[in-house]
């Protein structure tokens, strides 16, 4: 088997595998359109007490989209942690990991990719769905199929910057007994810096273009600004262009933070 066809054999086993888990789904489905529902109704009492019919660029349409889109998001890109990597480093299971003759940085990369491909048909969708059906007027949808065709390219973005950033927190555990505890105090600033909370552009003038060119607004607020039709065209590739940029220079420290780990385990005779 070659190495694409490895990879791709993976990704499938980490999608099946999450078929198993078609309770667990549904109930974070439920609670993911809940609090998309509350979420909607602040945006919704937002403007109605506001004269204005746009607030930092953003329509009724837009913010009520906004809110549902980075509620489909959520588990797409594993918004509240992922700890299996440490999980294997603390138990030791991680030597025979690094030992595999293939990169152990892609394995897990495989398997995210796999997992991502689950939630956006299983959780995203669905949710986004229930949103269309209880927003009066229905959420905005990417319009053409260049926007379509943007958003899968943000979204795979997305999901390996998330994926590089989490990797890295997962094997901060090598050299450090509270990873879990770093991976929460990120976890919270991800959420805030990346657009999750309120959208990044809600925050001052100066600061949006600062936020907008770190790696978390890759994250949440770029796709969701793609599929709601905020960027658009030429700002669209920018963003995407950004995006790539994060990805790659997390996941290129990621590989040399996976070599200074092999490294270790070397050193303590594992």
């Amino acid at each position: 088997m070659d190495v694409f066809g490895l990879y791709l054999a993976v990704a499938r086993m980490s999608f099946r595998r999450q078929l198993a888990y078609r309770t667990a789904n549904l109930a974070g489905l439920t609670t993911n359109a809940f609090f998309g529902y509350m979420r909607a109704a602040l945006f919704i009492a937002l403007f109605g007490a506001s004269t204005q019919t746009t607030i930092s660029g953003y329509d009724l349409q837009a913010a009520a989209s906004y809110t549902w889109v980075t509620q489909a998001l959520i588990m797409l890109v594993n918004l509240w942690g992922w700890w299996d990597i440490e999980a294997t480093i603390r138990t030791g299971d991680v030597v025979t990991d690094l030992a595999r003759p293939f990169s152990y940085l892609g394995y897990w990369l495989a398997r995210d990719y796999g997992r991502a491909a689950y939630f956006a048909l299983f959780r995203g969708l669905p949710g986004l769905l229930i949103g269309q059906l209880t927003f009066a007027g229905g959420l905005r949808w990417p319009a053409n199929a260049g926007a379509w065709m943007a958003l899968l390219a943000s979204l795979i973005l997305a999901v390996s910057i998330s994926f590089a950033w989490r990797f890295l927190l997962n094997v901060s555990a090598f050299w450090t007994t509270d990873a879990r505890g770093i991976g929460g105090i990120t976890g919270a600033l991800v959420m805030f810096l990346g657009g999750f909370v309120v959208p990044l552009r809600f925050f001052p003038d100066w600061l949006q273009p600062v936020l907008m060119n770190l790696p978390f607004a890759g994250i949440i607020q770029i796709p969701t600004d793609i599929f709601i039709g905020q960027l658009s065209g030429v700002e669209a590739l920018q963003a995407i262009a950004v995006q790539a940029v994060w990805a790659l220079a997390l996941l290129g420290l990621a590989q040399i933070t996976v070599l200074f780990a092999v490294r270790r385990v070397s050193l303590q005779g594992g």
